[in-house]
């Protein structure tokens, strides 16, 4: 592991009674209770507490295993659930063909576990701004940044849920009392408010890269150019044919105010992308030049399953995503490549097709049957450590220590192209698809073509290759769903794709259904405890 990794905390728990009378001792605290106003008496609490709300984004699996992979790979074209068989993860195949209900335990416990990191934010949120001590180190920056990365993960959970579900409730205070439980159904657009609001906190708090760097144990922690990079993609969303037609914000202001963010973020110099596109995938390259926000993992070895979330450090990616062949590491196969995605690298897109997409030999396939699903023998290989196997490290399910890359430099670069192309900065669109497609020596806007659902392209337009260098760059990476949800012909494309799929694949999907299947129903658990409307077309 690289020592300057952060280390995450698996919870605070703070117990808070009620003492009317010092002088009543029929109602004193019991012995060893620590009252929430004690426990804030340092700055070590109060990183101690800000810790403690990164570490739902860690959590993989409580009754299944519900990494968001799980949506925005399986979900789209890039790939199929994999598995042992189809039953395997029953969650993820009714999902990924169009059978889901409200009962799904994927989506339950997806939707708790962003609720479990709002409920930590604010906490924090609650308490920090007031917090007052002796301790030297608690300085008036320091306490900015903490009640900054709090405000950047409370918008981080709550965009998460918005889209998978769309509006849920909102929640900014501490919820200690049975009154407050039930909170209304939020729309999105006031969902869209508070995760701008939340964001723009952020910004104006946190501390950039380059003096979060100074620390190296700090490194991992939400920095000003995550929080803007959030925000031009949040401006992104709103914008989007899907999601704009939902609120009242003007999409040419929402482009607009995409390209400014994503300005700050470029013209702050504090990111480029990796020479090696190959870094991005390693234990050496993580937290690296192009990393603008990443989930921590770390190997430890008595991390396990205990009792469902958050018992390990470690990401269960790593062995959901290897061959279940021996040979090959002996995982358990989910997360297969399409040979849609496969056919749309370009001949000379090596590079990202290597690193995207491993294709195991014959030699190394023992069990056809189990690991070949539904006519794709492909795996993922950006997550599944084949060339980098860390010493000692048993293949324990729940300790693999690779991060996970959510906003990557170049990513920021494809959507800050997407706003110009929208705000009719053609030329400059252009120019950033070229850098990232630099990178890994592949030749300029206009003198390649593209395959889109296995038909070729003579003469894409620059809105098409932009869609087609986001699939190729960040293929597998969990961001192909989203972005075919928000681009806002999700039906049509997904029956295109469709047609292309094996006879066994086609024969377990059900139709894709417009103006339903865009997003998940509300877990009914959640509806039990919660009354709220139901989302269209669910039960």
């Amino acid at each position: 592991m690289n020592a300057h990794k952060l280390i995450l905390n698996f919870g605070i728990v703070l117990a808070c009674v009620s003492v009317p009378s010092c002088t009543d001792y029929l109602t004193a605290p019991e012995p060893s209770t620590t009252l929430v106003k004690d426990f804030y008496n340092s700055s070590a609490a109060a990183i101690q507490n800000v810790t403690a709300c990164y570490v739902p984004l860690m959590w993989e699996f409580n009754n299944t295993y519900f990494s968001e992979w799980f949506i925005g790979d399986i979900m789209s074209d890039d790939a199929l659930k994999g598995g042992q068989n189809t039953s395997d993860m029953g969650a993820s195949y009714d999902m990924e063909n169009w059978k889901t209900t409200s009962t799904n335990t994927l989506l339950l416990d997806f939707y708790r576990a962003q609720y479990q990191g709002i409920g930590r934010c604010n906490l924090a949120l609650a308490n920090l701004p007031e917090m007052q001590c002796d301790d030297a180190a608690w300085t008036p920056k320091l306490q900015n940044r903490l009640i900054g990365e709090a405000c950047f993960l409370r918008a981080y959970y709550y965009f998460r849920l918005l889209r998978v579900f769309g509006g849920t409730p909102i929640s900014t205070k501490v919820i200690d009392s049975s009154e407050d439980w039930q909170q209304p159904r939020a729309s999105v657009e006031d969902m869209f408010m508070r995760i701008l609001a939340d964001l723009e906190e952020a910004n104006t708090r946190l501390w950039t890269i380059a003096e979060l760097s100074k620390d190296k144990t700090q490194i991992g922690r939400a920095t000003k150019g995550a929080a803007q990079a959030m925000l031009m993609k949040t401006y992104l969303y709103m914008a989007s044919p899907y999601w704009n037609k939902q609120i009242s914000q003007d999409a040419e202001t929402c482009y607009q105010l995409a390209k400014a963010w994503g300005d700050s973020v470029i013209t702050s110099n504090m990111y480029s992308l990796c020479p090696d596109y190959h870094d991005n995938f390693t234990l050496l390259g993580e937290n690296g030049p192009e990393s603008v926000f990443e989930i921590q993992y770390m190997e430890i070895p008595w991390g396990d399953y205990g009792e469902g979330y958050g018992y390990t450090a470690g990401s269960f990616t790593q062995v959901l995503t290897r061959s279940r062949s021996t040979k090959k590491g002996g995982g358990w196969g989910f997360n297969h490549p399409t040979q849609n995605l496969y056919d749309e690298f370009e001949p000379t897109d090596t590079i990202r097709l290597g690193e995207a997409i491993y294709n195991p030999a014959d030699s190394l396939i023992e069990n056809e049957s189990q690991e070949i699903y539904l006519g794709s023998r492909y795996l993922n290989n950006k997550y599944a450590m084949y060339e980098e196997y860390p010493e000692g490290w048993d293949l324990h399910a729940s300790r693999g220590p690779l991060n996970n890359k959510q906003i990557r430099y170049a990513d920021v670069l494809l959507m800050y192209a997407e706003a110009c192309l929208n705000s009719g900065d053609e030329a400059t669109a252009i120019a950033f698809i070229n850098e990232v497609r630099e990178r890994v020596h592949l030749p300029e806007v206009g003198k390649y073509t593209i395959k889109i659902n296995g038909v070729e392209i003579t003469s894409p337009t620059t809105e098409q290759l932009l869609k087609h260098e986001r699939r190729m760059e960040l293929a597998m990476e969990g961001h192909r769903w989203f972005d075919l949800v928000r681009w806002g012909n999700t039906k049509q494309h997904m029956d295109a794709y469709a047609a292309t799929e094996s006879e066994e694949a086609k024969a377990q999907m059900a139709a894709f259904v417009e103006g339903k299947h865009e997003i998940f129903p509300i877990p009914d658990e959640e509806r039990e405890l919660n009354p709220m409307p139901q989302n269209n077309g669910y039960n």
